[in-house]
């Protein structure tokens, strides 16, 4: 139990240093769905692993009712992840996110196939997803990329880079062309 609420504390730390609009630990807890979607999920994700699978599925959509945030059970969340605007998330159920990730509004983590294997994107640690980004199919997006609002993104992104635009189009870092030899 002291677990669980050290990773609550954990989540309400992680929103009060990514969304200027909380202003206190009671506000974050009070007025952040993507948090409350993501606390939801942490029990949803458990129940599925569990073999409780319908109930997971119940449970995930009645979340997806109160919070307009969607995660498939078997989506695996890392820590730290904050969903700022959460409305119209949507998180496969082979998705992967990494720790310290930032998602605006309106992403979809989606799959491109009808297979029953890997077809979600895996996200990197610390990578920010931009509003209305789309990143589809079983790619990776390396640790610390950016993804632009309204990206479609569907080849992999290096750590670091930037993708934008649809499609995508990846942008190195300057820091990473600065350090090249010429």
């Amino acid at each position: 139990m002291l677990r669980v609420i050290e990773r609550f504390r954990e989540d309400i730390q992680a929103v009060l240093e990514r969304d200027p609009a909380a202003r206190g630990p009671l506000e974050a807890f009070l007025f952040s769905p993507g948090m409350h979607a993501l606390w939801m999920h942490r029990l949803n994700h458990w129940l599925w692993r569990a073999n409780f699978k319908l109930l997971a599925r119940i449970l995930a959509h009645f979340t997806r009712m109160f919070t307009g945030v969607e995660i498939h059970p078997g989506a695996r969340i890392g820590r730290r992840v904050v969903i700022d605007h959460g409305m119209g998330i949507v998180i496969g159920e082979t998705a992967e996110v990494g720790d310290d990730v930032l998602m605006y509004h309106g992403v979809t983590l989606g799959g491109t196939g009808f297979t029953r294997e890997k077809r979600h994107p895996t996200i990197g640690k610390g990578v920010l997803l931009g509003a209305h980004a789309v990143v589809l199919g079983p790619i990776v997006v390396g640790d610390g990329a950016k993804i632009g609002a309204g990206a479609v993104v569907t080849k992999p992104v290096p750590p670091g880079a930037t993708a934008i635009g649809n499609p995508a189009q990846i942008i190195v870092r300057e820091e990473a062309l600065e350090a090249a030899p010429a």
